[in-house]
């Protein structure tokens, strides 16, 4: 294939399989918007980035939007969701995180495909090579720009001895989203944050859903309690996401022991579902924990609901999807008072949230864990409280915002 020219494959029959699952959305506008999204992360990738964007990606399509999806090329193939056209560029893997990738600023193939697909908004999901080039590319051909801020990638560097590089990321980050016309962000709080470095562009908070179907306590499964060495007397502690510093998974880990130290008597395990640059590590140095690997689909929301209590303790997440499938498949969280927990989590009712970064208080809490009674009591509660938090209203949100910025009808710029 020539990377020249821009990749366009043909989805109809996908696309027609795909939509006699759907149902149709309600509410649709009249006008239906050209939309390219441009994202460094996609699923298979599993991550709480990759997997919003196709929730929300998927919510347009279905209400009538053409999406043009923008992306680097992966080893394994996405059979969820068709876009209507896609552009595939070169991929090189990150450092410290070989499972994610950046993709390559093929500026004149990423030009092509925006003239073949003459979309009527770009939106810029990450900020690496591919966004920059995106950019570049939609502000010369002047189409409105939208991107979104996901993931705290200026914090991320004081975990791997690169504090160095906190500053100039934080500057080029306020930079890369003044240049847009809109950046759409998660929670309240990270629009504060963003307040604060110095972004003055518009901001819209667009919420995360979960899906209850796929989430709840129903799965719960004595067999894979079983395989985890966990009877009905067993308190069973889960921790999901990234193995990675950031997510303040040693921290997790040291908590556990201090727990098992601190309730000698009490049967408690501690499972691990994830994979990530520390795993190898921590298994090393934990034996006794559970560690799970990579978990999708079912066999995931069977750790959730199989657990007993879920622990949170990142510092980074600008929302922190974990913590809703975690509600909604019946645990009680603990967290700190920020982000998702922030919105969702009822104090001594769902969870226990604790203030911001305050380790001694998050460990001294988690201590005081109540018996498998209480948390299975307060685990309906949670479950109860995100019953009906599913994904339209984010993609209303997010049609909405989309539409109030796209590009109005005229003549499309073309090189």
């Amino acid at each position: 294939m020539n990377n020249s020219s821009a990749v366009v494959l043909d989805y109809a029959q996908a696309k027609l399989q795909q939509n006699k699952k759907q149902q149709p959305e309600s509410s649709s506008p009249a006008r239906k918007l050209r939309i390219a999204i441009v994202t460094e992360t996609w699923p298979p990738e599993i991550n709480g980035v990759s997997l919003s964007v196709m929730q929300l990606t998927k919510g347009l399509q279905r209400r009538g939007h053409k999406i043009l999806l923008i992306r680097p090329q992966q080893s394994e193939k996405n059979h969820s969701f068709y876009p209507d056209q896609e552009c595939v560029v070169r991929s090189q893997s990150i450092p410290k995180y070989s499972q994610l990738q950046f993709g390559w600023p093929q500026i004149f193939k990423i030009g092509q495909a925006l003239d073949q697909f003459k979309a009527d908004i770009v939106h810029i999901v990450t900020e690496g090579p591919l966004g920059l080039a995106a950019l570049n590319q939609a502000k010369l051909r002047q189409i409105p720009i939208s991107s979104g801020f996901h993931s705290s990638f200026h914090d991320f560097s004081r975990y791997f001895d690169m504090a160095f590089l906190v500053k100039p990321v934080r500057q080029y980050l306020k930079w890369f989203h003044n240049q847009t016309d809109l950046t759409l962000v998660p929670s309240e709080d990270t629009r504060q944050v963003l307040n604060q470095f110095g972004l003055r562009c518009p901001m819209r908070i667009i919420g995360r859903g979960v899906d209850n179907q796929r989430f709840n306590h129903n799965l719960r499964s004595s067999g894979l309690r079983h395989r985890w060495q966990a009877d009905e007397n067993t308190t069973v502690l889960l921790s999901v996401g990234r193995v990675s510093p950031e997510k303040e998974v040693p921290f997790i880990l040291q908590s556990f022991y201090a727990l098992k130290k601190h309730q000698p008597q009490r049967k408690l395990k501690m499972v691990v579902v994830g994979d990530g640059p520390i795993r190898e590590e921590l298994q090393q140095q934990y034996p006794d924990v559970i560690f799970m690997g990579e978990q999708v689909g079912e066999s995931l929301a069977m750790c959730y609901a199989s657990a007993d209590a879920f622990l949170f303790a990142s510092e980074v997440d600008t929302f922190g999807n974990v913590v809703l499938e975690a509600m909604a498949s019946g645990l009680p969280v603990l967290a700190y008072n920020y982000a998702a927990p922030a919105l969702m989590v009822e104090q001594a009712r769902t969870g226990w949230l604790l203030p911001f970064a305050d380790k001694a208080a998050w460990q001294k809490t988690l201590m005081n864990l109540p018996s498998l009674k209480d948390l299975a009591h307060m685990g309906q509660i949670a479950s109860e409280k995100v019953g009906d938090c599913g994904w339209d209203r984010p993609v209303a949100d997010f049609e909405d915002a989309l539409l109030q910025y796209a590009k109005k009808p005229t003549m499309y710029v073309q090189f």
